[in-house]
């Protein structure tokens, strides 16, 4: 059964990994408060750095203790890092949102999925997108993923008929990159946006492209996402 302990989450809209969490917390339906800490290497303030993660990176999530100031962590509360970290510990904290499988074989599959995501794709977005590499660095990363996705007939998700953790962590990366493509907006060199998005709609890309569509879809990834504030925010920081 869920608790009610208080969960403050240090984050960043604009960050993939962020967004993991959110869409893991909306599917948990655990209550949190949001605390903003930059990304895109702005300064993180010295409280975060000593008390909450000294790499200085998000998401981090507080975990019980007194409900205080997101600026004045307490030292009762339990600290975790690092975005597949949190999914996990969110799947612990509500088992009956099922996002973790019970089973070994599945729950080794959900993790084998996150880690195939972070060995080859997650930094395609920030790859692709700010630094302007070549679209084709999504496409390796693309196949790398839709090796692992089931067949169809075995369930919509990640590893079968149950949406995981496994999803939230692929999520936002792929909604990023489609959106700033369809948006036209990138450090990308001209036209490689339609080159990406032209080469999706290639049978290669079937099984994958209908597995995002079910993401999109998705209630928990409908009511965490906002594309043109991502646009938006991506214009800001990289102008």
């Amino acid at each position: 059964m869920s608790n009610n302990k208080q969960i403050t989450l240090y984050e960043y809209e604009l960050s993939p990994y962020v967004h993991r969490v959110t869409i893991a917390l909306k599917e948990a339906q655990l209550p949190y408060k949001t605390y903003e800490v930059l990304a895109l290497g702005a300064p993180k303030p010295d409280w975060y750095l000593e008390k909450i993660n000294p790499k200085g990176l998000i998401p981090a999530i507080t975990y019980g203790g007194p409900d205080v100031p997101g600026d004045q962590p307490s030292p009762e509360a339990t600290v975790v890092i690092e975005s597949p970290i949190i999914l996990e510990f969110i799947s612990d904290l509500c088992p009956e949102a099922n996002l973790m499988p019970t089973n070994p074989v599945a729950h080794a599959k959900v993790r084998l999925f996150i880690d195939s995501i972070d060995s080859y794709f997650d930094k395609t977005f920030v790859g692709f997108v700010a630094k302007g590499e070549s679209y084709t660095t999504v496409l390796d990363g693309l196949r790398e993923v839709q090796k692992l996705l089931p067949d169809p007939s075995a369930g919509k998700w990640a590893i079968g008929e149950q949406f995981t953790i496994a999803d939230a962590a692929f999520a936002p990366f792929i909604a990023r990159i489609d959106t700033c493509c369809k948006a036209g907006y990138g450090s990308y060199a001209k036209g490689e946006d339609r080159l990406l998005l032209d080469s999706l709609e290639s049978p290669e890309f079937t099984r994958i492209k209908a597995y995002i569509a079910n993401l999109y879809d998705r209630p928990s990834f409908k009511a965490t996402f906002n594309g043109d504030y991502i646009v938006n925010e991506l214009k800001r920081r990289l102008a």
